[in-house]
This record gives structure tokens, C-alpha cells and sequence, in this order.
């Protein structure tokens, strides 16, 4: 049985990522971007939690939390993940994408089944690296704004110009169209 990692503690600015499950475009495939975006207004309004900044990846998200008062950060991630789960398994159907739904379907756990999940629609851990220090902050920023451009990925011709990151804001100083952003050098201590 895996050991679960509690992140309640009063360290407030955290590197998170959390990823569909076995790494399927899930966020791609049922074009649920607004999902992410809905869930980063959920936390500001309901944990007063800012999005520092973030990428939202065809099959993960990475961001960077900043967490105005002593929270349990796993039960803000975990019940943003299971919300989302719901919206993403509904758009599969609505989609017809049986084999997709079958194979997160064959991804529960028993335990899962015996919850009555039908679905596992995310990996069951996220990771959450708390930031202390400037320099493992900008390394983080640098990397959530490279993200889509990196490596395997080729979403857009400029990292600047993938429109589901926070890099326009903290290149251009351009105020992001669906994320209320709180800059770095803006939080408090």
C-alpha cells in the first residue's frame, strides 16, 4: 500500500504537477482546458489560493501555487481531480470514446472498483514541491514555460505563444485571458 504524502503544513508557495492517468491526452482529446481554468477560479474564490503560474499540458498540469493561509493542499488538489474527473469522463461519452473510457475503466484498482470509482482518470498522486528560495523558483518558472515546447512536445512555435501558460504574462506583461494571475514579486511573505 503506498504511503500518502500530506502536504498540510504553512509553507505557502508550492510547485505542483498532476497527470491523467497513464499519461492519455486527456485534456487534449475532450478539449478541456476550461476544466483547469475553472478550477484555478474555484481555489482563488473558495481557499484564496493564487495561481502564481502554470501550463496546462494535453495529459498534465503543472502550477504554481500560492496558499494565503494554512491549508491542507491535498484536499485542494484532490477535490479539484476528482471535479474534473467527473466533467472529463462525461465529454469522453458525449465524445464516444469507448475505448478511451474502457481503458481507464480497466485502470481502477480493485480497492478503486470496491469504491464504487468506475473510472481512474487521473494518476493517484500529484506531486508538490514547496519553494523557498528565488532561484528554485525562477528554475520551476522556466520549466512550467518551456514545458510546451520541449522535448516531445511542439504545441506551439514559441513557448510564449502557447496559449495555455503563464508565459505571456510574465514575458509580455499580458494579463491572461482566463487566469487571474498573481505575480511572484506580489506575494506576500
Amino acid at each position: 500500500m503506498a504511503v500518502r504524502t500530506v502536504h498540510d503544513t504553512v509553507d505557502k508557495t508550492w510547485f505542483v504537477t498532476f497527470t491523467c492517468c497513464n499519461w492519455i491526452p486527456l485534456f487534449q482529446i475532450t478539449n478541456s482546458y476550461d476544466l483547469i481554468y475553472g478550477w484555478f477560479k474555484l481555489i482563488k474564490e473558495k481557499y484564496t489560493v493564487d495561481t502564481v503560474a502554470f501550463v496546462i499540458m494535453p495529459n498534465h498540469v503543472h502550477a504554481i501555487l500560492h496558499l494565503n493561509a494554512v491549508q491542507n493542499l491535498n484536499t485542494i488538489i484532490s477535490n479539484g481531480k476528482r471535479f474534473m474527473a467527473y466533467e472529463l469522463i462525461k465529454r469522453l461519452k458525449a465524445g464516444q470514446q469507448d475505448t478511451i473510457l474502457l481503458n481507464l475503466g480497466r485502470a481502477c484498482s480493485n480497492a478503486d472498483k470496491k469504491k464504487g470509482q468506475l473510472h481512474k482518470v487521473f494518476e493517484t498522486s500529484f506531486d508538490a514541491k514547496p519553494i523557498f528560495t528565488e532561484k528554485f523558483l525562477h528554475q520551476k518558472l522556466d520549466y512550467i514555460h518551456n514545458n510546451p515546447v520541449s522535448g516531445k512536445w511542439n504545441l506551439a512555435q514559441s513557448y510564449i505563444e502557447y496559449k495555455h501558460s503563464s508565459a505571456g504574462f510574465y514575458n509580455q506583461n499580458l494579463p491572461h485571458k482566463n487566469v487571474e494571475l498573481k505575480h511572484y514579486l506580489d506575494l506576500e511573505e
